[in-house]
Parts: C-alpha cells; sequence; structure tokens
C-alpha cells in the first residue's frame, strides 16, 4: 500500500547504472503492479523537469502536475483515449473530461492557451490525484531508492545518482517508457482510438505560442539573431524564436534555452545542436536575464536557472544521439 504514504525517505545516497537499471527493468515489468498508467506519465514527468531542479535536487508538485496534466490532457480530450485504468475510470481521466464538458472546449484545444484559471484549478484536482495514488506507488515500486517525498511541503527530491543517471540515459528512459505505456493504452482501449497510438503517446504538447517569450527577449535586447547577427527589423525580417538546446531533446520551453533567431537560421538549425561556441554566447544573455530583479515574472521563468545547467543540457544532449553539430 505504498500508494498511501504521506512522506518517503531517501534509502540509498548512491547507486551503480547497473543496480539502476535492475530497478527500472522491475518497474517496466509485469512484477510492477499498474492498474493504470500513472506510473509511466509520473516517469515522463520526472524526465521532463530534470532541468527544472533546485541545488538539493528538489522538484515542486505542481512542476511535475504540469506536465502530468499536460500528457493526460493530451491523450484524453485532443484522442479521446479514455480508458487509462484497469476497472473503473481513471480519476484524472474524470477531472480533465468534466472540465472540457463544463467550459466546453474544443478537442483541438492546447492546455496552455486554456485560460490560468481554468489551468490552476485543473492542476490542484491533478495535484491531489497524484498525492494520493501516484507519488507513493513508484516510490514502492523503486524500493525508495530514485526519490523523496513530501505531501506537506509537496517537494520531490531526487536521488543525485539517479538524475544523473536519468540525464546521461535521457532518450532510452523515454522511448522505453512509451513504449510500454503506449502497450497498456492499446490493451485498455479499443480500435480506431489506438491508431498511431505511440505518436500520442510521444507528444507532449508543446506551448501554443512563444509570443510571451519573444516579448520579454525583445524588451532587453536588440532585435537581431544570436546565430548570424543579422538585424531583425523591417518587413521581411520574421523574428523565431528557437529553442537553443533542440525542444525534441528538453521537450519544455524555459527562456533561458530560448533565442531570437532570423527564419534562415532556425529552419536551417532545425533540431540540431549550435556549435559550442555559442554556449558561452547564451550563458553571457542569461546572466542578463538572471540578474534583472526588477521583473517578477522574469524572477519566475528564471527560477533554478544556473550557468553550468545549460552547459550540462548541451553535454547531454550529445550523450543521447543529438551529435550533429549546426553553424549558420
Amino acid at each position: 500500500m505504498s500508494h498511501k504514504l504521506k512522506v518517503g525517505e531517501l534509502k540509498e545516497d548512491y547507486l551503480t547504472d547497473e543496480e539502476i537499471w535492475r530497478i527500472f527493468t522491475i518497474v517496466l515489468s509485469s512484477k510492477s503492479v499498474k492498474s493504470s498508467t500513472y506510473k509511466y506519465a509520473l516517469i515522463k514527468a520526472l524526465i521532463e523537469n530534470l532541468y527544472q531542479i533546485n541545488e538539493h535536487f528538489e522538484v515542486r508538485y505542481d512542476q511535475l502536475a504540469y506536465t502530468f496534466t499536460k500528457i493526460y490532457w493530451n491523450l484524453i480530450v485532443h484522442h479521446n483515449l479514455m480508458n487509462q485504468n484497469r476497472g473503473k475510470r481513471a480519476r484524472v481521466v474524470t477531472i480533465i473530461k468534466n472540465e472540457q464538458v463544463k467550459h466546453s472546449i474544443p478537442s483541438q484545444m492546447i492546455f496552455d492557451k486554456l485560460p490560468d484559471s481554468l489551468q490552476l484549478k485543473l492542476l490542484s484536482k491533478v495535484r491531489t490525484t497524484m498525492r494520493e495514488n501516484v507519488f507513493g506507488a513508484l516510490y514502492g515500486d523503486t524500493r525508495g531508492f530514485f526519490y523523496a517525498f513530501d505531501h506537506k511541503t509537496e517537494i520531490l527530491r531526487f536521488n543525485p545518482a539517479v538524475h544523473t543517471f536519468m540525464l546521461n540515459y535521457q532518450r532510452l528512459i523515454i522511448q522505453l517508457t512509451n513504449y510500454h505505456m503506449s502497450a497498456m493504452i492499446e490493451d485498455l482501449n479499443e480500435v480506431p482510438s489506438i491508431n498511431y497510438l505511440l505518436g500520442k503517446v510521444e507528444s507532449i504538447a508543446k506551448r501554443s505560442s512563444l509570443k510571451p517569450f519573444e516579448k520579454i527577449l525583445l524588451s532587453r535586447f536588440e532585435a537581431r539573431c544570436f546565430y548570424c547577427n543579422k538585424e531583425l527589423a523591417g518587413m521581411k525580417r520574421v523574428i523565431h524564436i528557437d529553442h537553443f538546446i533542440p525542444w525534441s531533446f528538453v521537450q519544455s520551453d524555459n527562456i533561458w534555452n530560448l533565442v531570437l533567431a532570423c527564419s534562415k537560421c532556425n529552419s536551417s538549425k532545425s533540431d540540431k545542436l549550435p556549435e559550442r561556441d555559442f554556449l558561452e554566447g547564451i550563458k553571457e544573455r542569461n546572466i542578463q536575464l538572471y540578474v534583472h530583479g526588477d521583473d517578477r515574472q522574469l524572477d519566475k521563468l528564471m527560477e533554478n536557472y544556473k550557468p553550468r545547467k545549460i552547459e550540462l543540457l548541451y553535454d547531454y544532449s550529445i550523450k543521447n544521439g543529438f551529435d550533429t553539430i549546426w553553424t549558420p
């Protein structure tokens, strides 16, 4: 009954990669009781928030709930995959479906386009479900070796060794998780809902627009392409916002990983890494954002950012197969 736990203490600080793989194998196998897809969704949420931790390897419940809700919004609202549980309907399905019907939300609506008040309402309800059924369950399957958690502070703390392991094998872990989550959803749902199922599970919806980030960057920096330094002005100079580290790897939108770019650089770079010389440039740019200090919204967006973080992100993306280097 580990899912009923309100506090879970970390059982071991150091684990070898072999020991961590052994635990992951058990989590993904039939030895782990999975009455719903919740555990897979939590693993996906942990992966998306690997770079959002503070110096104590902590991540807040609301950060994890945001990703968790996005995953199920995509599956339930966009793709009508209603069966995420063995037996009665999963609570997260009921929460999301009820709000969709109540507010007459079309199936094409992306989660982050919802009004802030509705997002917060959904996140609060989903976070409660995660407290009751998710954090303790995966904690039990990983035998307390992967993370600690506390419902009172609403903080989850990674085992540092597991955090490093997830960074090193990020793509492989997410691919394994997507495969097993897809297999379970396929078993629970019927055709035609499962057509192209793996693609539906793999996608964690991007923000519908990066315009808010564009406005912030333009308010503090010249309208020039970060890569080729061309001026982004005039009728034909369309401004693009590019993920310095490709979105297909990091799968999240952080202002410290976003740069102004011209259309030529943005399209040719695609999902490649820029050459390493640009690392110093984005670190310098981020210092200017980080020390601004007079904008609460920006302070929030830069929360937990450290210069070393983007260096690690760059190195780990190469380890995960993003080894084609682009230059303008």
